[in-house]
């Protein structure tokens, strides 16, 4: 499906950044995974025969770093999938500018950082395609998450519609992913009461996994999306419905 096609995908030393990572390898992919945890990110690198880099993607050299790294060893950059992202729990007043400006820096301004850094490459070459994995929190007011993580993820809707627009000419594909509820290491920390509150909230009336938003991830870098760009894809359990 991906045979012969070079992928980045950010934020994959665990959950939905893994498995993305794992789907893309055995779709074919030749993979960089980039992610803040060497000790996670080296033993998956091997698992799936890529390469891995560590660093802040709120700092635009490692980006440029990750780039210029697959493309010395791929030959170019084909698919990058935004996915490295944070979130702080905190209600507005009790939210410390400094917090929010972290969130906004990691979640938004990463992502960009990263397009940007591959646009060149995918401009020349004709082709690309960018997957943002954003949050059902960018369509919906949720109050477990703080108001920088919402803000941040509609910015990432945002900055997905117009680049789309912008890089279609060049056939550059650019989707995001909105997950809902996933099992996690922190949904493993909740308590019965609020795991069944939440799953009254979920039609389906389960918990999605990280697996299961990949399939999403590999779905719009892959040869059946040919004629998706623009998409900001729901893969919530029925929770957020547009």
């Amino acid at each position: 499906m991906l045979q012969g096609k070079a992928a980045i995908i950010t934020g994959a030393s665990r959950g939905i950044g893994r498995a993305a990572a794992v789907a893309l390898a055995k779709a074919g992919a030749r993979v960089l995974v980039h992610g803040t945890n060497a000790d996670l990110l080296e033993p998956l690198a091997e698992e799936i025969g890529g390469l891995w880099l560590a660093g802040d993607v709120a700092d635009p050299a490692t980006a440029a770093a990750a780039v210029a790294r697959a493309e010395a060893r791929f030959g170019g950059v084909d698919i990058l999938v935004n996915n490295a992202g944070i979130n702080t729990r905190s209600a507005t007043l009790d939210m410390t500018l400094d917090d929010w400006q972290r969130v906004i820096d990691v979640n938004l301004t990463g992502t960009l950082h990263f397009c940007r850094a591959v646009l060149p490459g995918m401009i020349a070459q004709g082709a690309g395609r960018i997957v943002n994995v954003s949050s059902a929190a960018s369509k919906t007011p949720h109050r477990n998450a703080a108001p920088a993580y919402g803000a941040s993820k509609a910015g990432v809707n945002y900055l997905t519609l117009h680049l789309a627009q912008e890089m279609a000419p060049h056939g550059i594909h650019v989707n995001a992913v909105c997950p809902g509820p996933v099992e996690s290491d922190m949904t493993a920390q909740w308590d019965d009461d609020y795991r069944a509150k939440v799953l009254q909230r979920v039609p389906l009336g389960r918990l999605g996994t990280a697996e299961q938003v990949a399939e999403a991830v590999l779905f719009l870098a892959g040869p059946g999306a040919d004629f998706v760009t623009g998409e900001l894809l729901d893969v919530n359990g029925g929770t957020v419905m547009d």
